[in-house]
């Protein structure tokens, strides 16, 4: 019988390379794979139940019955109040009915509610393991894996570093993730720098899963970025694909565009600060000089990837959780043969320089962007040396390499070993 792994994640699983890699390792491996996500409010509806491939299921929730079990509940809790002459009762429940009406209300309501489904549904599950994705997952893990009278093995898998963190509130993360790592029964970190990070203010160094990409050697151009945004098929696009949030760097990016000597600023993604962007653009009448691409699906962004001259990764050292990156974009850059421009941190420059793959310069100095994007493209010798670098260790960097870290894992919690299940 094939051992069960139940994950949890945070979100509706469309764009988590990590989780998707993870879950199609294991599942391939000879493990049952039950993931249960969120349908994500305001986004495009998805299935409920989704087949990745054999073995990998996804269950995604949207806190509707928990939703109707509050409401519920407060409506009874009312109507009891009237009929027995509870006054405190009643006011109470119609304070809180009334209260939902404000809209930042009912969105703290709908999260305790994915909190509370997810919860009953990860403990309804009968899994060998539990596997919680991030801090926001742990908690609801923990009572899925340890509230049985047969309590089953905890992996903590966090993809960031919690307790400093761009837009967290580092005290209160810190706090919850020190109360619950106590209870899990195996942690992985993403690099070398946060596992001795963990060590430091946990006592314990947790094991390391990199997160690199697929090796994929097929071709993939399925649209042309330059017909997409109208430029000259000789135009360089310098790419930056990901997240468009505070702290990436990006609005350096911005300010550095006019002091490229050559070259197109491209940005692919979404994000809270891709509104503030556009504006910084429009303002400084640089729509000429850069471009916005809408967020792509994982299957289709390393066609895009291809077509770039450079790649940037510009983080600013705001938190630990920055400095300590290495990050999805670093080696879909690699993958996809493109010369990197790059921030000076640990986990970063061990492979743009170690490897000599790109340039690193100074994040938070547009110039310093600017000055090494120049370097780059005026010399021809030395970019085609990046690429010729790029090529000799594109399979270095690959999650087929990987992979093997975490299914050994698994053995050592007491899976079956993934060769004896794939007989």
């Amino acid at each position: 019988m094939k051992q069960k792994i139940t994950m949890l994640l945070f979100n509706n699983f469309t764009n988590d390379a990590r989780v998707y890699k993870e879950g199609k390792a294991l599942s391939g491996a000879g493990y049952q794979v039950d993931l249960i996500c969120i349908q994500e409010a305001g986004k495009a509806m998805l299935p409920h139940k989704e087949e990745v491939q054999q073995g990998f299921q996804v269950t995604r929730i949207n806190g509707r019955k928990g939703m109707i079990c509050i409401l519920s509940l407060l409506i009874a809790i009312l109507v009891l109040g009237l009929v027995s002459g509870l006054f405190i009762a009643t006011i109470l429940s119609a304070l809180c009915l009334v209260l939902l009406v404000v809209p930042k209300m009912r969105r703290m309501l709908h999260m305790v509610a994915l909190i509370a489904e997810m919860t009953c549904v990860a403990r309804s599950r009968e899994p060998d393991f539990y596997h919680a994705h991030d801090l926001n997952t742990l908690p609801q893990a923990h009572i899925a894996a340890k509230f049985r009278r047969k309590q089953k093995p905890l992996i903590y898998d966090s993809h960031e570093v919690q307790t400093s963190r761009e837009g967290y509130h580092g005290s209160i993360h810190g706090f919850i993730e020190a109360l619950y790592i106590k209870t899990v029964d195996f942690m992985i970190v993403e690099n070398d720098t946060r596992a001795k990070y963990n060590e430091k203010i946990y006592g314990f160094l947790p094991e390391v899963l990199h997160n690199y990409p697929e090796l994929d050697v097929t071709p993939t151009k399925t649209t042309s970025l330059h017909e997409e945004l109208n430029l000259p098929q000789d135009e360089h696009i310098l790419l930056y694909q990901g997240v468009i949030n505070p702290g990436r760097g990006l609005e350096k990016l911005v300010a550095a565009a006019p002091f490229f000597k050559k070259g197109t600023l491209v940005f692919i993604g979404n994000g809270r600060q891709k509104s503030e962007l556009e504006t910084l653009v429009a303002k400084k009448s640089l729509n000429h000089k850069v471009k916005f691409v809408p967020q792509v699906p994982l299957a289709n962004l390393k066609s895009y990837t291809e077509q770039a001259y450079l790649g940037f990764q510009v983080l600013n050292n705001t938190c630990f959780n920055h400095y300590s990156a290495s990050s999805n974009k670093l080696f879909e850059y690699i993958a996809a043969g493109v010369p990197i421009v790059a921030c000076d941190f640990p986990e970063i420059k061990k492979v743009v320089q170690g490897d000599k793959v790109g340039l690193c310069v100074d994040s938070h100095d547009p110039m310093s962007i600017a000055d090494g994007v120049n370097a780059i493209m005026e010399n021809a010798h030395q970019y085609n040396q990046f690429k010729t670098n790029i090529t000799a260790i594109k399979e270095k960097y690959i999650w087929e390499n990987e992979q093997h870290r975490l299914l050994g894992y698994y053995t050592k919690l007491g899976g079956e070993s993934h060769r004896k299940q794939t007989n």
